[in-house]
């Protein structure tokens, strides 16, 4: 995905540097990590606490296959409802970044 429109996606956090990471790119605002690129696509950072609104809303956990069984990582799919509409979108970037925030800590 080019990086300006991860940009625009997360214009409403402010700057944000993006990094290339395993094939794929790690988006981090004020040094923290809260979203990854993969295979063209976004996912956002989740916890415990917001990993259920991101369920509830039809987004998928990001899965890759470990050596055994697959290894479930804390990172969701963009909800459907926020792909055109940028308030939407704003509020998904801002859960993502609230759960980088708890993880850090």
């Amino acid at each position: 995905m080019d990086n300006d429109l991860i940009r625009e996606m997360f214009d409403s956090l402010g700057d944000i540097t993006i990094k290339r990471m395993f094939g794929g790119k790690g988006i981090y605002h004020k040094g923290v990590i809260l979203a990854l690129e993969v295979d063209g696509e976004i996912l956002l950072k989740a916890d415990g606490v917001s990993a259920p609104q991101f369920e509830d809303a039809g987004s998928a956990q990001w899965t890759y296959a470990g050596k055994k069984k697959p290894v479930a990582m804390p990172y969701w799919s963009i909800p459907d409802a926020a792909i055109d509409d940028p308030e939407e979108m704003a509020r998904w970037v801002r859960f993502a970044w609230e759960a980088a925030l708890r993880a850090k800590s």
